[in-house]
């Protein structure tokens, strides 16, 4: 009796999201702390609010600045702009 066994592994690509956090008026916000949900792969923006993080495509990020609500989003192409 022969078996054989097949084994599919599904791998997420990293890419590169980049982007710029503003508040509701369009001004750049800095230090704004950003992290890929359940891991500890995270960033910040700099002074003029752009940030550049890897991560795969549907992976949730988590946006958070003192004194405005944290916002989740799904990752869904290499360009997130947000506005918190």
């Amino acid at each position: 009796m022969l078996f054989t066994t097949t084994y599919s592994f599904l791998f997420a690509q990293s890419i590169t999201v980049s982007g710029t956090v503003t508040d509701a008026s369009g001004m750049a916000l800095p230090s704004v702390s950003i992290q890929v949900k359940g891991t500890a792969t995270g960033t910040s923006t700099d002074f003029d609010g752009n940030y550049q993080i890897s991560a795969s495509e549907g992976d949730i990020l988590v946006f958070s600045y003192l004194g405005f609500k944290t916002k989740e989003i799904q990752i869904s192409g290499s360009t997130l702009n947000v506005s918190l």
